[in-house]
């Protein structure tokens, strides 16, 4: 079976878990041939190189998203024409409200939107889509003053919602360009028969833009379409646009919302990664009919020896393990540790973690001086040095070498976030064999089952009084982190998650008929083209189908695998 898999900001890319359990799954699959479709997000992600690729892996494309691109394209009266009343259909779609909002906001539009607002999303989208090919692209159309008059005139008339209509020029000016990096593959060469159109079944890594050449290949091709969510996009959204005006974060809510709602209704199966994610797309349209939950991945043997030996650990000693960023909340987990301290005098908290960015560095500051503030240094008698029982560390160091004997060194693992996905971190815990005390947010509940303790976020007396059940309970402990480690070996392994979509990728295509002719030198349909052993994994034959070849856009690129981190560039519309 040939896959080609769709990704943005990930694999083949070096990042961060989205590509990690990419790599797991191509490499997994060695019966099955993938070819890589990869939408990169900045020059630092490009800069970086690429991991390296299995040799199953036969082809890599990549296309930028965050560079400005300059097509040269001039379009003629008919193709602006065409332009103005796709782009305004989109746009138009984006600005009415839906019967599901009637204070005119996009808060619960993708639930209740209207068949009629869904279909004018599509037939927008699709027609740029149909336009790009037939011109070549359209990066500078979807930037050009047609463009913004269009999303003006959506914005201005009847029955547009009311933030929509309070939206100003520098508003409309942020969304156009928002959308046209959204946009971004409508333009890519990528919808001929040699290329998408080639491959039994696109898998797109997660939703949004990743999804969305997915779409173009089901629309031009037939190529069925399986779209995987560990995190689902809308939401994203939600929670990375808190600067932003109401009339901009609206309009991409809606774009986000509407383009959710068209993937979900044309993807043969959609598999989420947790109930959380499972709930989020239902709200968006997906028939429950499609969804299949797949739980991530990972890799548990790093963890194998902390979890074979749990008695190894200090019984008195917290561990928090992350990305320290306001989300995880650990000012509230610095005040639950004072009161945990007054029950339990000899208790100690690690956190070891890395600031994210800016924000996350100037966190990191603010914690350390509240750490320093409730909690001054202490001697254990009168010649010994003092020390605070809170200490900030990052792994990779001599005493911390990994993540898991980060875990290993604390009986106790904390996580107090208010916003959480799937609980990586918390599943390596359990792996390890530990006990856990957990905020209810996110897919924690469905994480951890019932292997530990979960308290409300916010709430630092509930945390700290089940961290101190716990350490005065070593019995206890015991119990929930071997049951946490049985639980996770069941549902959260690389082989787990491998098997189930090998039997996703076979059920979704014995329900496909065949789409491709196959034809021979002479442009003959090629007799028994497609025998049944096509679709046994195996290379039996060396099937050659007549290429109709269409220019493309330069800034799109193709490599071959073993450049695995060298920046590919290629010539414009170069074959393999």
């Amino acid at each position: 079976m040939r896959i080609g898999l769709l990704t943005e900001g990930g694999y083949p890319y070096v990042s961060g878990e989205a590509g990690l359990w990419c790599d797991r799954l191509v490499r997994g699959l060695e019966q099955h041939e993938f070819d890589l479709y990869a939408l990169s997000r900045s020059e630092s992600e490009e800069a970086d190189g690429w991991v390296p690729l299995p040799p199953q892996v036969g082809r890599v494309r990549t296309a930028p998203l965050w560079e400005t691109v300059d097509d040269r394209i001039v379009h003629g009266r008919r193709a602006r024409r065409r332009f103005a009343e796709c782009y305004g259909e989109l746009a138009t779609a984006l600005c009415t409200a839906g019967p599901g909002s009637p204070s005119g906001g996009p808060e619960g539009e993708p639930e209740g939107q209207s068949a009629l607002e869904a279909d004018r999303f599509a037939s927008g989208l699709y027609g740029l889509a149909e336009l790009a090919r037939d011109e070549g692209g359209l990066p500078t159309a979807l930037r050009s003053e047609t463009a913004v008059r269009a999303l003006e005139r959506a914005c201005r008339a009847p029955g547009a919602h009311r933030s929509a209509r309070e939206a100003r020029v520098p508003d409309l000016l942020t969304v156009t360009a928002r959308l046209e990096r959204a946009l971004r593959p409508l333009s890519l060469d990528w919808y001929e028969d040699d290329d998408l159109g080639s491959v039994d079944l696109c898998h797109a890594a997660s939703g949004g833009t990743a999804a969305l050449p997915g779409l173009l290949a089901r629309h031009f091709c037939d190529v069925p379409l399986l779209v995987t969510e560990y995190g689902v996009r809308l939401r994203t959204h939600y929670l990375t646009e808190p600067d932003s005006s109401p009339a901009i974060r609206s309009l991409l809510a809606a774009f986000h919302g509407r383009l959710a709602t068209e993937t979900y209704r044309r993807a043969a199966v959609i598999t989420p990664g947790n109930t959380h994610a499972r709930r989020w797309q239902e709200r968006c349209g997906a028939d429950r009919a499609k969804l299949r939950t797949v739980h991530p991945g990972m890799d548990a043997a790093p963890f194998a020896e902390a979890g074979e030996a749990p008695e190894c650990a200090d019984p008195q000693t917290l561990v928090w393990v992350g990305r320290v960023e306001p989300a995880k909340d650990l000012v509230s987990l610095l005040h639950a540790f004072a009161e945990i301290r007054r029950a339990e005098p000899g208790s100690r908290l690690r956190i070891v973690g890395a600031p994210t960015g800016p924000e996350g560095a100037a966190y990191l500051v603010h914690c350390k001086a509240l750490a320093a503030q409730l909690f001054p240094d202490e001697a254990d008698g009168p010649h010994a040095v003092g020390r605070n029982p809170v200490s900030f560390e990052e792994t990779g160091g001599p005493e911390l070498p990994s993540r898991a004997d980060a875990y290993a060194s604390g009986a106790l693992v904390v996580l107090s976030s208010v916003v959480e996905g799937f609980p990586t971190g918390l599943v390596e815990a359990m792996f390890c064999g530990r006990a856990t005390v957990s905020t209810d947010v996110g897919a924690v509940v469905e994480a951890i089952g019932g292997t530990g303790l979960v308290v409300p976020p916010r709430n630092p007396r509930a945390l700290a009084e089940a961290c101190v059940a716990l350490l005065r309970d070593p019995e206890r402990r015991a119990r929930l982190g071997a049951a946490a480690r049985a639980r996770a070996l069941e549902l959260f392994t690389v082989e787990q998650n491998i098997t189930a979509f090998h039997g996703i990728y076979l059920e979704i295509l014995s329900r496909t008929p065949v789409r491709r002719v196959l034809l021979d030198d002479t442009g003959e349909p090629l007799p028994f083209g497609v025998p049944a052993e096509a679709h046994v994994p195996g290379r039996w034959s060396d099937a050659t189908a007549r290429i109709a070849a269409r220019g493309g856009p330069g800034w799109a690129t193709e490599g071959e695998p073993d450049q695995a981190r060298t920046s590919v560039a290629a010539s414009e519309g170069a074959a393999r």
